[in-house]
């Protein structure tokens, strides 16, 4: 069943690698045969792979698109993934469910399943946050609790 996508003007999608970009006006391209596609709000760029989730979707994403360069891809993402659950173990399942997209050859499943790591690293970044301006606010109510403030 043929795909069809439907691209806004300066809209991007990549095709087996290649970089296409609507030029003009709404634009709709029809695929009719299976090829490796990635809208531009699902694309992750280089500089923007700056936390270790986002460091395992880049992989992925890029060994779904780059069959070529696969093996370097998964090698990098095993890593980056490994270190995420060490560091974060509440994520297991979720690592689990990437790890058999990727062990069945499912690279676009195990991106659209790394989704939900980067919303995991989300979740716990902000639960951080929340920890220290609770812990400062109290430092500081201790402080003037002690004629420091």
């Amino acid at each position: 069943m043929p795909l069809l996508i439907d691209l806004k003007p300066g809209e991007k999608v990549i095709i087996n690698g290649a970089v296409i970009e609507n030029a003009g006006t709404n634009t709709k391209i029809r695929i009719h045969n299976e090829s490796a596609i990635l809208r531009q709000k699902e694309i992750l760029n280089s500089d923007e792979a700056s936390t270790p989730a986002s460091r395992v979707y880049f992989c992925l994403q890029n060994a779904y698109i780059f069959p070529d360069k696969r093996g370097h891809y998964i090698e990098l993402y095993g890593r980056y993934l490994e270190e995420y659950l060490e560091a974060c173990p509440s994520a297991l399942d979720i690592g689990a469910e990437i790890r058999a997209d990727v062990a069945a050859g499912q690279y676009y499943k195990a991106l659209k399943a790394s989704r939900k790591l980067l919303k995991h690293e989300g979740s716990v970044l902000d639960a951080l946050q929340r920890c220290a301006e609770e812990l400062s606010h109290s430092v500081g109510v201790e402080d003037e609790d002690n004629g420091a403030g």
